[in-house]
């Protein structure tokens, strides 16, 4: 799931903390696929995530002044933020059940929020990367990455020559290396 880069992302907060509302919509917009389905892993129910996403919108609206970029990356804060509102949740709605707390202590902690921030973005610079490509690169690489084609079976599919889809392939792979190091 790709989202928009860190630095968009703070401009949006920061924007939101001015009361732009148009800052407001493109963050939901870019951000509220990855929160719904993180609410929608704790709270295991579709009405409830669609309720506790509006909160945590409703929170991001309020507390976008207090978002600090020294201490985390956007999508961090707001995952972070999210994870608090599901489990808010969960105690609002179970607080006699045992389970409740058993439910709250099986969930990612802070570290893997962070680590899921930071595949999501590494995500981001691997599509941006892939768009640099030459569609021949693109296309040959996605065959053999998603599909585990071979050259041979490459070759085949692409009627193209076997040396031919090698080129693409190993090319393709120096530019997605290069990109990746330059954008990293």
């Amino acid at each position: 799931m790709a989202y928009p880069p860190s630095e968009a992302l703070v401009e949006q907060l920061e924007s939101i903390a001015q009361g732009d509302e148009r800052a407001f919509e493109s963050l939901y917009r870019a951000t509220s696929p990855h929160l719904y389905a993180q609410l929608l892993r704790i709270v295991r129910q579709e009405a409830a995530a669609q309720d506790c996403l509006q909160q945590v919108y409703l929170r991001i609206w309020q507390a976008a002044g207090q978002y600090d970029v020294s201490r985390a990356r956007p999508m961090t804060w707001l995952s972070t933020m999210t994870r608090n509102m599901a489990i808010d949740w969960i105690r609002r709605q179970r607080p006699q059940e045992a389970d409740s707390e058993a439910i709250i202590d099986t969930l990612p902690g802070e570290g893997d929020i962070e680590h899921e921030s930071h595949i999501g973005q590494q995500a981001e610079v691997l599509q941006q990367c892939l768009g640099e490509l030459s569609p021949q690169q693109r296309q040959t690489l996605e065959l053999a990455f998603f599909e585990g084609l071979t050259h041979h079976d490459l070759a085949a599919r692409l009627a193209t020559p076997l040396g031919t889809v090698k080129s693409w392939v190993r090319r393709g792979l120096e530019r997605l290396k290069a990109c990746m190091t330059r954008l990293a």
